[in-house]
């Protein structure tokens, strides 16, 4: 089972979402992607994960271009940029879904307030991606 998980900067949230669901089930082909990638992953969202038992410290922002001639069974977007921007696959693709979540990144105020941005956020991944995993993957075996 292939799937890839877009957002804009692919730097924080599709970072997250690619780790929870590659921890869920290791046997999945999971990839990320970004429509403007960042040049690194988010290390507040590498910080929270780890705080999750997850290290993401090794993945790095991929522009989704690198990804468009391979066939998916799911093309997720997390962010509203991802989607509405989202390219024309050539290869297959099984489902398009939006998981739509806020970017703990453009948290502005005290550093506990952008801390708690990125745990709630972290957190709704987490739960969102358990109930895809679930729901979508398991049930389909």
């Amino acid at each position: 089972m292939r799937i890839l998980i877009l957002c804009t900067g692919n730097s924080c949230r599709s970072q997250m979402a690619h780790g929870f669901l590659q921890a869920m089930d290791p046997s999945l082909e999971v990839y990320s992607g970004g429509t403007e990638p960042a040049a690194q992953v988010n290390p507040k969202a590498v910080e929270v994960m780890r705080e999750a038992g997850i290290d993401i410290s090794s993945h790095r922002p991929t522009y989704v271009n690198d990804y468009l001639d391979r066939e998916w069974d799911y093309v997720i977007t997390v962010c509203g940029g991802a989607n509405e921007s989202c390219p024309a696959f050539r290869g297959r693709v099984g489902k398009r879904m939006h998981i739509g979540f806020d970017d703990p990144s453009h948290a502005v105020g005290t550093p506990e307030f952008i801390d708690g941005e990125f745990h709630r956020v972290r957190d709704e991944i987490r739960d969102r991606f358990a109930r895809f995993y679930a729901e979508e993957i398991k049930a389909g075996r």
